[in-house]
């Protein structure tokens, strides 16, 4: 494939819990990103004050865009039609250039509530909280798209909910490659939003499994998809969309990204979300970051080794920049592509 073929777009995908405001802007400020999803607004059977929109979309305040002028989309969670659209209303009100809608969680508490990937259970519960949403936007100008995974227990109903959520008016769709009972298991199922992609009319965007520039390029190529959204690989490695963004420009593969650099950002991220939270909550969030890189980078598996036991978040810093004492054995090796 040749960067010219190559040009598309890249999100960032929502991730409840992992992915907030600190994390948006750290790694939008890397280059790469085309747009972001904020975590979801939960909606139930009321219209949401502004400052749920607010806290979970501080960017609203700021042109709906990160401090490096990216683009960032509010999501939206739930079944009920006329009250997700009266919120998507609200919410477009308050500065929201795109409403997103979920139906991908898997977390069984937002499923036993209906909301997430259960309502791929009935496809016409997708059109019609589509709808809901699309008329409330109507002759706004503001789109509406959505998130899908390729079912909840299986796959028999992923053409006839993506097909669903196209009538009910989303713009693009984008599709987590696995079912909702896969959760995050290995493979993304790459073929099956192709199968996807061709059944339906709207921009179709493949995410799930793509970790380095090698499977960007198969995600693609399998999918037929030009576009792609990364969540836990912009986690794993925080320059990955800048270094498939200079491949598409130039054709230039860049090398892998250094401790170095992966450390740095780690440490902003300490710093920043130190003035918001105890620093407790601030190790904790940083050893499940650290969590997900090591799975993909063999020195971030060693020193999750080193860290894990630690609690206090000064200590923590230290041995974040400190050398290595010794190779761990227990380290798992970085993982090879499929």
């Amino acid at each position: 494939m040749s960067s010219t073929s190559a040009v598309g777009r890249i999100g960032l995908a929502p991730m409840e819990g992992v992915i907030d405001v600190i994390t948006r802007d750290l790694l939008t400020a890397r280059g790469g990103f085309d747009w972001v999803v904020t975590e979801f607004v939960r909606v139930t059977d009321t219209r949401l004050p502004p400052r749920v929109f607010h806290r979970l979309c501080p960017e609203l305040a700021a042109g709906a865009a990160t401090p490096s002028g990216t683009p960032v989309h509010l999501q939206l969670l739930g079944s009920n039609p006329e009250k997700l659209g009266d919120n998507a209303r609200h919410a477009a009100e308050l500065g929201a250039p795109c409403i997103d809608m979920n139906f991908g969680c898997p977390a069984k508490t937002v499923n036993r509530h209906d909301g997430g990937a259960s309502l791929l259970q009935t496809p016409r519960r997708v059109e019609a909280a589509v709808a809901g949403v699309h008329r409330a936007l109507e002759g706004s100008g503001i789109p509406v798209t959505a998130k899908l995974r390729l079912g909840f227990e299986d796959k028999r109903l992923a053409v006839d909910c993506a097909r669903a959520a196209e009538a009910g008016g989303a713009a693009s769709l984008v599709v987590h490659a696995r079912t909702r009972r896969e959760g995050y298991r290995p493979p993304a199922h790459w073929r099956w939003v192709r199968r996807i992609r061709q059944r339906v009319g709207i921009d179709t965007v493949v995410n799930g499994d793509i970790w380095t520039l090698e499977e960007y390029q198969r995600a693609r190529a399998i999918s037929g998809c030009r576009h792609v959204m990364l969540g836990r690989a912009a986690l794993a490695d925080p320059l990955l969309a800048a270094r498939i963004h200079h491949w598409q420009a130039t054709g230039e593969v860049l090398p892998a990204t250094r401790w170095q650099d992966r450390c740095a950002i780690l440490e902003e991220y300490a710093r920043r979300a130190g003035r918001a939270v105890p620093d407790k909550v601030v190790v904790s969030l940083l050893k499940q970051w650290l969590n997900i890189m090591r799975q993909h980078d063999r020195e971030a598996g060693e020193r999750f080794v080193e860290l894990r036991r630690i609690r206090e978040l000064t200590p923590f810093l230290t041995a974040l920049g400190a050398p290595l004492v010794a190779q761990a054995e227990d380290t798992p090796p970085p993982r090879q592509p499929a």
